[in-house]
């Protein structure tokens, strides 16, 4: 998403397999961000939004991210549950891999 010519949010899809979620017709959300002075004013979940309805029309049945810790809330308003344990992402601190059903 671009402001002024510049770019505010972004998300990236990759065909990414999770080894713990059976289905086959997954992407993994990646590069999930916001710049601060655009973040609270919803458009991390208009760009999610977007790129999972993107992925409908693909027949993609699951979505599924690493979610920093401080991220879980979005992601659970947005519909994703949280699946297995937390694990450390060295450098980068503590995350869980969620996913959703689309």
């Amino acid at each position: 998403m671009y402001h002024k010519d510049k770019i505010i949010a972004v998300c990236t899809f990759i065909k990414q397999a999770n080894p713990n979620i059976l289905e086959t017709q997954q992407y993994q959300l990646r590069g999930m961000a916001v710049t601060k002075p655009f973040q609270g004013k919803g458009l991390g979940g208009i760009i999610l939004r977007y790129g999972e309805n993107l992925l409908i029309k693909k027949s993609v049945k699951i979505v599924w991210c690493n979610a920093r810790e401080v991220a879980i809330n979005f992601y659970k308003k947005s519909g994703y549950q949280i699946i297995g344990e937390s694990f450390n992402i060295k450098d980068v601190g503590l995350h869980y891999s969620m996913y959703k059903t689309l």
